[in-house]
């Protein structure tokens, strides 16, 4: 590999890391910085540096950027008006005590296959806060088993987009590889929760304090005052008056994590509060689905000259995460809140909600910038060849390509369909069977995300993790997965 690019690569990695670790400057700064470093080290013309820093910025968040603002406006709903608090209720009664993390895992590795993880996990990070709050501590163990369900699945069960299109590059039947993920996550999910219940604890003590204060005190505030308000707005439209005892006023002063919904003395049930969740998600599933089967029909997995039929339109337009996120928060606004509950305030909830995504949101960004810059300059494809020229035995060849890739770039996806078309000319010359190939390629590609993964952002940013204590909790269980999934590999090798 080219002395040039590693150098180039290096010395981003360790612009963010000095930066975020060292001074007073944020992660957002660091990416950016970091983007600039690595294009110029790399060796691109200076203005081309600038080109892919805004493009990547905006491709990012054209693909995630709304959906986190309108995740974040249901998050706000769900938690104002106490349905959250129901839904964690309900989910501790059905994995029982002290099972919470396997409740998070299984929900994320199941909501992640229809769904790409980035709004899965904005969609169902108010169960983990609102199941936290309800236990009053264990949120850290709760965000990261969430995460990291969402990624087993995201990585190797199509039809996510990454391994339907590995799949289609080196010629896999498509259902042997979605039972090969299923059984590699059914294996995997116990790593994902020993490891977020070893290091939670640990982390917990240092989570960011923004944070903390939004998962274990804010919904108390916001509750009572919507109460408060919402009971004046009461009174104001029926001529009533209050009454000292009323049930709306005892519950706006209790300290229960999350109130009854504004102007009420009572919480929407749990499954109320699972609508504005469920049906966004009924809706991804059947894009998802419709699309995967019109392209299977069409011969066309790999999706490179893929036309939607006719009758895929409607689930393409209902499906695409916008749209079904629209209606999440339509549903979420008039079906969780009473029709009493002032127009202001709840537009004041949706405020704090898009306030809140605002770090977030430019941080997915420059990880997107930092993303563009490491492909644009080579180093991905640099590091690809390099390993494809070593001797190893052939599983390890797509494997280490895709891990390699995805340290390199950032990107799960563009590391999985990266280092499928490296091996596809490989597979006869190494006797690699394609199933064997597909399921190296996935797995390789969940290592150690880090800053130039815009999913690390997410996480991190929403479970109140900075600096090293990202690196330990996060880019610490995705490779531990990682590095699970290796004698999986060999095992199937074995068998196919």
């Amino acid at each position: 590999m080219d002395l040039q690019l590693i150098l180039a690569l290096a010395a981003g990695i360790a612009t963010i890391v000095v930066i975020v670790l060292a001074t007073r400057l944020d992660a957002f700064i660091a990416l950016l910085l970091a983007a600039v470093v690595t294009g110029i080290v790399a060796g691109q013309d200076l203005l081309s540096i600038i080109d892919s820093i805004t493009t990547g910025f905006g491709d990012t968040l054209a693909s995630i950027g709304i959906v986190i603002g309108l995740g974040v406006g249901i998050g706000k709903i769900l938690e104002v008006s106490g349905a959250a608090d129901s839904l964690a209720r309900a989910f501790l009664r059905a994995f029982g005590k002290g099972r919470e993390p396997w409740a998070m895992g299984t929900v994320g590795s199941l909501v992640s296959i229809p769904v790409f993880c980035d709004s899965g996990y904005v969609i169902m990070n108010p169960l983990a806060r609102s199941i936290a709050r309800v236990k009053k501590g264990g949120y850290v163990t709760l965000a990261l088993a969430l995460g990291c369900g969402m990624t087993l699945t995201h990585h190797m069960v199509p039809p996510t987009p990454g391994p339907l299109a590995a799949t289609g590059i080196l010629g896999a039947d498509i259902g042997s590889v979605i039972l090969a993920g299923v059984v590699f996550t059914v294996v995997l999910l116990p790593v994902v929760v020993v490891y977020a219940r070893w290091i939670g604890p640990k982390l917990e003590p240092v989570l960011n304090a923004q944070v903390k204060h939004d998962v274990y005190t804010e919904v108390s505030a916001a509750s009572a005052e919507g109460t408060k308000e919402g009971s004046s707005r009461v009174s104001t439209l029926t001529g009533d008056h209050e009454h000292s005892g009323d049930s709306s006023t005892d519950s706006a002063t209790s300290q229960d994590a999350a109130g009854p919904a504004p102007g009420t003395g009572k919480k929407p049930g749990a499954f109320l509060g699972f609508l504005p969740l469920i049906v966004p998600l009924l809706l991804i599933v059947a894009n998802t689905v419709g699309t995967a089967i019109d392209k299977s029909a069409q011969g066309e997995l790999a999706g490179e000259a893929y036309e939607p039929s006719a009758w895929v339109a409607p689930l393409a337009f209902f499906g695409n995460p916008v749209v079904a996120l629209i209606i999440g928060l339509i549903l979420a606004v008039y079906t969780l809140l009473p029709r009493v509950t002032p127009r202001n305030q709840v537009q004041s909830w949706l405020a704090d909600g898009a306030a809140s995504a605002g770090l977030i949101l430019l941080i997915t960004g420059a990880g997107g910038s930092f993303g563009l810059v490491l492909r644009e300059s080579g180093v991905g494809d640099a590091l690809a060849e390099a390993i494809a020229s070593i001797s190893l035995p052939a599983l390890l060849v797509p494997f280490l390509i895709a891990s390699f890739v995805r340290l390199a770039q950032g990107s799960g996806t563009v590391a999985m369909i990266t280092a499928a078309s490296v091996t596809a000319p490989l597979i006869a010359p190494l006797g690699l069977d394609p199933l064997v190939a597909v399921m190296a390629c996935t797995a390789g590609s969940m290592v150690f995300s880090y800053f130039n993964d815009s999913y690390f952002w997410v996480v991190t940013r929403f479970a109140g993790l900075d600096g090293i204590n990202a690196i330990k909790g996060w880019s610490g269980i995705t490779t531990a997965v990682w590095i699970c999934s290796l004698p999986l590999l060999f095992v199937l090798d074995l068998i196919v």
